[in-house]
């Protein structure tokens, strides 16, 4: 089995995004250069002379090697929201801050204009705009985790070659920084829950159907041998969850390691029986006077996004409710006891 499958299981939309406008840039740079005017972001076309696909164009396909290679790499790493999310929600994020982040781009370069009275004509070609978009869920909902320290002060965490990554595409250009800066807005703006923007800019049901139906048997990966099998959920939304990223789990494992370092080296061990009683077991009355003991008020309320969070992970809503309640809506201590449990 090649290796590419092996890695973008249960991801066809990333593998889409990985493949697909990788090799047209490379062939427009190889052997079909007089074809790349077809593919520049021209601001000044769109704008004067209405050419609306040149933003369609100009905003998918990258006409440098450099930016291919770093975005195609942040896509790869970014693949884990899909396993997580689903290819819809996954496919809904894109779709919202791609739209987001062409509004952005105009109104960037405006202000530019009026403020400093740089004109800017085109922008760097490319999926760019969603993939730094992608940085924002990449920063709230994944854990971080240090690997090692450089000079003893310097961490080196499982995020830092991503954000190493980002940088360099951040560096690639000389206008990239609008990208860079209208993309994270729109990825704000997408996952705010009072703005409710995933709500309107979200990909219909029979669309996402109809894509499930011709291009993810073209773009699909067979199933890992290899792989370490879970069990299956009673929904295919539970399925979909249960068959997360390993490296997402590792990752929350390697977190409890290093908690449990930690306190070894204060002196004691962690333990979680005692901080969390057993899940099955915290119905009876003598629960309520565990709190108490140790001198931690329960929680009046649970947040209801972190207990979504949860179980988008694959827990029951159960469990989640529990294990927020126990740890004082500490959304990280909660997601290793319920590993760990």
């Amino acid at each position: 089995m090649p290796i590419c499958c092996l890695f973008i299981y249960k991801a066809p939309l990333s593998k889409s995004l990985l493949l697909v406008p990788s090799a047209i840039s490379i062939l427009l740079t190889l052997l079909f250069q007089h074809y790349q005017k077809f593919f520049a972001y021209n601001l000044q076309a769109v704008k004067e002379d209405f050419q609306i696909w040149r933003l369609v164009c100009g905003r998918t396909i990258c006409l440098d090697l450099k930016d291919t290679f770093c975005s195609s790499l942040l896509i790869y790493n970014f693949r884990i929201f899909e396993r997580r999310y689903g290819s819809r929600k996954f496919s809904s994020f894109l779709l919202g801050a791609w739209m987001l982040s062409a509004l952005f781009d105009l109104l960037l370069v405006e202000i530019t204009q009026y403020m400093f009275g740089i004109t800017i004509n085109s922008l760097p070609s490319g999926f760019l705009g969603p993939v730094f978009a992608l940085f924002v869920p990449f920063y709230s909902s994944i854990p971080r985790v240090q690997v090692t320290q450089v000079l003893g002060h310097f961490s080196i965490t499982n995020k830092s070659l991503v954000y190493i990554l980002g940088l360099q595409l951040l560096t690639s250009g000389s206008y990239i920084w609008i990208l860079a800066l209208s993309g994270l807005i729109s990825g704000i703006c997408y996952n705010s829950s009072i703005l409710k923007v995933h709500r309107i800019l979200c990909v219909p049901r029979w669309v996402a159907k109809i894509f499930s139906w011709t291009l993810e048997p073209v773009f699909s990966s067979a199933e890992p041998t290899n792989e370490v099998r879970v069990g299956m959920g009673a929904t295919v939304d539970i399925q979909r969850q249960q068959r997360m990223e390993l490296l997402d789990r590792q990752i929350m494992m390697s977190q409890v390691a290093q908690m449990r370092r930690q306190r070894q080296q204060q002196g004691g061990m962690i333990n979680w029986n005692r901080l969390f009683p057993p899940l099955r077991h915290r119905q009876n009355a003598n629960y309520q006077d565990h709190p108490s003991e140790q001198g931690i008020p329960p929680p009046t309320e649970v947040s209801e996004e972190q207990v979504a969070r949860l179980m988008e992970m694959g827990f029951s809503r159960g469990d989640a409710l529990e294990a927020l309640r126990a740890s004082n809506n500490d959304l990280n201590v909660a997601t290793n006891f319920l590993l760990q449990h």
